[in-house]
């Protein structure tokens, strides 16, 4: 599948997905799966994590995020006359 929104939709976009086997460095998974939607850019099937793949020789897998490290981003919100709570 090439083409999605043609018509009623716009102009419309390429996908073009990827799936390939590798050795995750994040989960440290031998022979996970990864899919991709953009070149280059993989993200690993065990762990979710996203990595880069790169080719010299040997095909790796370089992180690029990792799942589950740091904090999580918090919404709060603010009260439009910019009362504070006491």
């Amino acid at each position: 599948m090439e083409k999605f929104g043609k018509g009623i939709f716009g102009k419309g976009f390429n996908i073009k997905a990827e799936v390939t086997n590798g050795d995750c460095p994040l989960c440290e998974s031998t022979n996970t799966v990864f899919v991709s939607l953009y070149q280059n850019f993989y993200r690993c099937m065990s762990c979710g994590g996203d990595t880069e793949q790169k080719v010299n020789g040997v095909i790796s897998y370089m992180p690029i995020t990792a799942k589950g490290f740091g904090k999580t981003p918090e919404i709060k919100l603010v009260d439009p006359d910019g009362a504070k709570e006491s």
